[in-house]
């Protein structure tokens, strides 16, 4: 996902640390992160995921008045045999996600995100045919264009529909 920017404020991080249901007190109190290694309120681990809701074209985020992948009566919220909601993505599978941090990110920083292929790789599979891997490399930089996080994340998708 590509954002342009990606606001880093001490409401963010304290609500999506609260959403992963950790209560670490690093997350949200001023005054107890001031005593800690860190030094202030800093994000949780998985916090760069966020991002996602800062790009108006994550295929993920809902559009009001348009079907989207996990809204609806049916279950992925896009009728079969529709197109719309998912971004060109259905069929393909979220495997793994890592991230490197470089730094802790901190409230008022302001993270712009530069994304990259990475690797790609096969292997067979027992149903599906092939399975097809394929890496996206996301680095977040701050506002003086320091590396803060990069993530690498990793897709699958299977060559053909799965037999029984």
């Amino acid at each position: 996902m590509a954002v342009d920017r990606f606001p880093i404020e001490a409401s963010h991080i304290m609500m999506f640390a609260r959403s992963v249901g950790d209560a670490n007190p690093i997350y949200h109190d001023a005054e107890y992160a001031a005593k800690t290694e860190p030094g202030a309120i800093i994000a949780p681990p998985t916090f760069m995921q966020a991002s996602a809701q800062f790009d108006p074209e994550y295929s993920l985020r809902p559009k009001i008045g348009q079907p989207w992948f996990g809204s609806g009566k049916e279950p992925t919220g896009v009728k079969k045999g529709s197109t719309g909601g998912g971004g060109g993505n259905q069929g393909t599978l979220h495997a793994e996600q890592h991230f490197e941090y470089h730094r802790h990110p901190k409230v008022g920083d302001v993270l712009t995100t530069t994304v990259k292929p990475g690797k790609t790789w096969e292997k067979e599979g027992r149903r599906g045919g092939k399975l097809i891997f394929s890496e996206t490399i996301t680095e977040y930089r701050d506002q003086q264009g320091e590396l803060v996080v990069t993530a690498r994340g990793v897709g699958v998708r299977t060559e053909r529909p799965a037999t029984q």
